[in-house]
């Protein structure tokens, strides 16, 4: 129990305390809610009851399968009877806030970031002193547009992170994941050139095609017009380099 209010718990409301509460503090939250919650039991932790604000819970019985994920909240409503559909409805818009989703047959995707907007004129995801509508800690952006700090480059690579950081980053973001604004804006998204699933059968010759030439139907614009065919190289060892290896066949 500290350690998950120390740390939090990944993936849940649960969050990190450390930063709020000293060692001390938490111990003593600790230890508060194994008296007062597991051992007493005390009627004050109970949370549906009249003394916590809650007259008449059993208004809400048609929505208790769902809170106690009897059944998943994603089940098709035309499996549904007429009494869990209504159960459905009041689970929706009384319990959610504290109960979250329930219990659901798809886990799905958990949270995706998506850019609802393009950025303005002057725009830049270098500038030093990024204003809250471009790439501030404020948002889940910024990060992205850090650029990894790697050591022993070789010469060509060196060359090739300035290359990818001046052009290639605007889109693929600077951790070459494109999840900056640009990159979740776009639709189609950038490839994310960390990700095994899409990296482990790129090859160079294919890398230096795509680069060169785009992918039609994307957001991925031809560059042979713009970089020298031995920029692209430097650009393919940097991303090899710093990204994920990319194979030589």
């Amino acid at each position: 129990m500290i350690d998950a209010v120390t740390n939090g718990r990944e993936g849940t409301a649960m969050k990190s305390h450390s930063r709020s509460l000293t060692a001390a503090d938490i111990e003593a939250v600790v230890d508060f809610v194994r008296l007062e919650f597991m051992t007493n039991k005390a009627v004050n932790t109970r949370y549906h009851t009249v003394e916590n604000g809650w007259p008449n819970h059993e208004r809400y019985k048609p929505a208790f399968p769902f809170a106690l994920g009897e059944i998943e909240l994603d089940t098709p409503e035309e499996s549904l009877t007429k009494e869990q559909l209504a159960g459905k409805r009041i689970y929706l818009q009384s319990c959610v806030t504290c109960h979250d989703r329930a219990k659901v047959k798809d886990e799905g995707v958990l949270w995706e970031a998506k850019a609802v907007s393009y950025p303005r004129n002057q725009y830049s995801h270098k500038q030093e002193n990024k204003s809250i509508d471009t790439t501030s800690a404020a948002t889940p952006y910024a990060k992205h547009d850090v650029a990894p700090v790697v050591e022993n480059l070789s010469a060509s690579e060196k060359r090739g992170e300035k290359l990818f950081q001046d052009n290639c980053a605007f889109c693929h973001a600077a951790d070459g994941t494109g999840k900056n604004w640009i990159g979740s804006f776009l639709d189609s998204h950038p490839r994310d050139l960390t990700s095994e699933t899409f990296m482990k059968s790129m090859t160079r010759a294919r890398l230096k095609q795509v680069i060169s030439d785009g992918l039609p139907g994307t957001t991925m614009s031809a560059w042979k017009q713009v970089l020298k065919d031995d920029e692209i190289d430097s650009i393919i060892d940097y991303i090899s380099k710093v990204f994920h290896p990319v194979s030589k066949d």
